[in-house]
């Protein structure tokens, strides 16, 4: 209850920074109209919209609304937010989720290895390709990926979805066909390189420090199996941490998609906030910052819970 408590505040103040920062962003009304209409009618719109409203007035309605999952009308698109979010989710959502595998699949397993053989050269590899993964931005490892694989070898598609296949009355993926799946690798891989090289480089460092422990030494002692201390003593006490910092990356991925779906053109939620950071579209800007923080939000509670599930120290200490 302490934590819901906590993430509701976080949510309220998020919800006035965005109300606060977006409603003073250059003038909407300039975006809806053209050059040649007239004082009047922009005043006219301007009163429609609630614009001229006391502040708050327009910030108890601007939760009301969004607590209902309404955000107001594109001032670009001239559709509700949340009907253009909910043909976009899905995209978000499925490179998430692949990047989000493609890290925790290469990463553990790397990580475990470079910690248990730190002298051997495939250690010293696994480090030089993390040091390149958190070295170079994600906008130039995906220019990358697009000139080897797309312009050069032409294996995969440089943008774009793919060929996807409709599931419900909004939900689309592309995981059921042939073109979605080749489309997906490259914005995936670009996505959770750094995130992979993060959860490698904090496991190795995590597992090097649990083998030196007295406890890691009193199982050798007794005579257990490598790999019984190694993934059943060693590995389950460096989750804690690695859990915070995996949890954290997940959000991080859904909310800075942005820049590799703008070098893929993969049309997701990331696209579509650049497109209205630079159309000056508010209420599109304020709900991307809004599901964000809520992602970020509902991620951060579950790896509080998960604490308690992984670490008994956490509850006899609570007990």
């Amino acid at each position: 209850m302490r934590r819901l408590l906590q993430a509701m505040i976080v949510m309220l103040v998020v919800a006035l920074l965005a109300f606060t920062l977006f409603r003073f962003v250059g003038d909407p009304i300039n975006q809806m109209v053209g050059i040649e209409t007239s004082i009047e009618e922009r005043e006219a719109l301007r009163e429609r919209l609630g614009l001229n409203d006391p502040i708050p007035v327009q910030f108890a309605r601007f939760i009301q609304s969004a607590v209902q999952f309404d955000f107001g009308t594109s001032y670009q698109f001239r559709q509700p937010v949340s009907d253009l979010f909910l043909k976009r989710i899905p995209a978000t959502l499925e490179l998430s989720f692949a990047s989000a595998v493609f890290a925790l699949v290469v990463g553990i397993p790397m990580g475990i290895y470079a910690g248990l053989n730190r002298e051997s050269w495939v250690s010293k590899v696994f480090l030089s390709v993390s040091l390149v993964g958190i070295s170079l931005p994600t906008f130039f490892i995906g220019i990358l990926l697009i000139f080897f694989f797309s312009v050069n070898l032409q294996w995969l598609p440089s943008f774009g979805r793919g060929e996807v296949v409709e599931i419900g009355s909004w939900w689309t993926t592309g995981f059921l066909t042939a073109s979605g799946l080749k489309a997906l690798i490259l914005p995936s891989i670009t996505l959770g390189l750094y995130q992979m090289t993060l959860i490698m480089r904090l496991i190795r460092a995590e597992m090097l420090e649990v083998i030196r422990t007295d406890y890691i030494k009193f199982a050798r002692a007794r005579g257990l199996p490598d790999r019984l201390v190694h993934f059943r003593h060693a590995l389950k006490n460096t989750l804690v941490p690695v859990i915070t910092i995996t949890g954290l990356q997940l959000g991080a991925i859904i909310a800075f998609a942005t820049i590799t779906e703008t070098v893929f053109q993969w049309p997701g939620m990331g696209l579509m906030f650049l497109q209205a950071v630079q159309n000056v579209d508010i209420p599109i800007m304020s709900a991307y910052l809004l599901l964000t923080a809520f992602l970020f939000v509902s991620i951060n509670f579950v790896v509080d819970i998960l604490y308690f599930l992984i670490d008994p120290r956490l509850r006899i200490e609570r007990a």
